[in-house]
């Protein structure tokens, strides 16, 4: 699952990077979901070109790709991450056989690590780290980096999880709900790649939209849980 706003000219990377051989070597079939978030280029025509389903967002957010992504699939088994270039989607068999392994729901990453540290602006790593520190302590999930936009996990937690936000609040929500509803979880280190074209975020906005929804999220009433509601299967996309 991919969402895209403006992203054609680093598609073909992406989509390339993705290893739908050596996945299907393994039993894994894949499909690749490219969330065009309003874009005003090419990028659904790019994403189409190179084989993957295309799902059109025309309500720009970050959260509103993933809602409208996740409507949309299909698989047992969900992976994310962003259209810039900067996760390693030719990890996922790995990353697949960590989640069955050690037998866990949700599994998500920390992209917060001295070996990736060229790889992001250097106020982005402070805040970064302040978030996920803040998260830890209201949530108390010991996630390192709350904001990773990276996540591996069984289709159902989607359906047991009621995560609100349509922009960049959406990852750590999803990750603060996933563990909050008592999923099994896991977080593993990855390698964070140079960002390539334009940045989408807007630091100083996007910043503060996370810190009011990280309060929001923690003291927020809690409905039914909906995690009760949905069979847990274990069985492979």
């Amino acid at each position: 699952m991919i969402p895209a706003l403006n992203e054609a000219p680093n598609l073909p990377t992406v989509m390339n990077s993705v290893p739908t051989g050596a996945l299907r070597a393994l039993g894994w079939e894949t499909e690749v979901i490219v969330v065009d978030n309003a874009s005003t280029d090419d990028t659904a025509a790019v994403a189409a070109s190179l084989g993957a389903i295309v799902v059109s967002q025309p309500e720009r957010g970050y959260g509103n790709a993933y809602h409208a992504g996740f409507r949309a699939a299909k698989g047992d088994v969900i992976a994310t991450g962003d259209a810039d270039c900067t996760y390693p989607f030719d990890h996922l068999p790995e990353l697949l056989g960590t989640l069955a392994e050690a037998d866990v729901e949700f599994m998500t990453t920390n992209r917060l690590r001295r070996e990736n540290r060229s790889a992001m602006k250097r106020s982005h790593t402070v805040a970064n780290h302040a978030l996920s520190a803040l998260s830890r302590a209201l949530f108390r999930n010991g996630l390192r980096d709350s904001q990773s936009g990276m996540w591996v996990f069984r289709r159902y937690v989607w359906d047991g999880v009621d995560v609100k936000s349509t922009g960049m609040a959406f990852s750590q929500e999803i990750k603060n709900a996933a563990t909050r509803a008592g999923y099994r979880y896991l977080e593993v280190p990855i390698e964070y790649r140079n960002r390539q074209g334009q940045v989408k975020l807007n630091a100083l906005p996007d910043g503060m939209a996370n810190l009011r929804q990280l309060f929001e999220h923690r003291f927020r009433r809690p409905g039914e849980d909906r995690s009760t509601r949905y069979e847990r299967r274990h069985t492979p996309a």
